[in-house]
């Protein structure tokens, strides 16, 4: 049985946390630059080679890639054989604790509902905990800011609604929210299960790779059907119009009742920031 150590989880945390509020992935960047070539609208191209620039500059560690450095989200996974003699709630947020104050990030959670006075460090975290079978222990983690999430919706469909139903909320989410969640985005949808599970669906598929296929073939048509048709809406970068409104969509389900068609949609503004964190 593997012992999985506090020091190394907080420490891993930390660094990574850290990593993803300075820097996007090289992959994600490529994208923006593609789009930048395809894009036809002359502001538009502008807003992609601002994104960019923005990156450029953050990459050198002057600056977080936006001054909302976002809510810690961490999805764990621990292996029956791993031995954990610590809270891992605890860790992950001491390893958030230590980021945003070594890392100078802004401090953005509150305590209360109404009374919002601010934590000063950043947490808690929200942390999801699913164990699995091996000795393998990883925690993925997002940094997830308030102006896309605030844009994010649920809806219960009627299972007669089927896929244009899934359809129209989808589009009726990107539509609705314009320009408030900085766009280009992704969108993470789920589908199935229940009320609390869609949205989880839909937070973990956003933290899916952008150049994955996923291995249900009627869900990756329809993944990229809703591609084309959010990138047709119009809404652009930034919402100032354009072709680029939409850098991927990523869909996660799980079965459901029989009455049933549970849809979220997450979206992520074009800070993408997450990374897997495997000990």
């Amino acid at each position: 049985m593997r012992k999985i150590e506090y020091s190394k989880v907080v420490s891993h945390v930390k660094d990574a946390l850290i990593n993803i509020n300075y820097h996007l992935e090289d992959s994600f960047v490529d994208k923006l630059k593609k789009a930048r070539e395809s894009e036809r609208k002359d502001i538009s191209r502008s807003i992609l080679d601002d994104i960019i620039e923005n990156q450029d500059i953050a990459k050198k560690g002057i600056t977080p890639l936006c001054q909302d450095t976002g809510m810690v989200v961490a999805f764990v996974e621990a292996g029956r054989d791993v031995l954990i003699d610590f809270s891992i709630e605890k860790a992950i947020n001491e390893g958030v604790k230590q980021a945003y104050s070594d890392g100078y990030l802004r401090k953005s959670v509150v305590n209360h509902p109404f009374k919002r006075q601010n934590t000063q460090d950043n947490t808690p975290a929200i942390v999801h905990y699913k164990q699995i079978d091996g000795d393998s222990f990883t925690i993925n983690l997002a940094a997830k800011g308030a102006g896309s999430e605030n844009m994010s919706r649920m809806f219960m469909l009627k299972p007669s609604e089927g896929i244009e139903g899934v359809k129209a909320v989808v589009k009726k989410t990107v539509l609705d929210a314009g320009g408030r969640p900085c766009p280009p985005i992704i969108v993470g949808i789920g589908i199935g299960g229940n009320f609390e599970k869609c949205t989880l669906l839909a937070k973990e598929a956003l933290l899916r790779d952008l150049d994955d296929h996923h291995s249900d073939d009627m869900i990756a048509e329809l993944e990229s059907t809703l591609l084309k048709d959010i990138n047709a809406l119009g809404v652009g970068p930034m919402g100032v119009g354009g072709d680029t409104t939409c850098l991927g969509v990523k869909i996660k389900t799980h079965p459901m009742h029989i009455a049933s068609l549970p849809v979220a949609v997450n979206l992520q503004c074009h800070a993408n920031r997450h990374e897997k964190v495997i000990l």
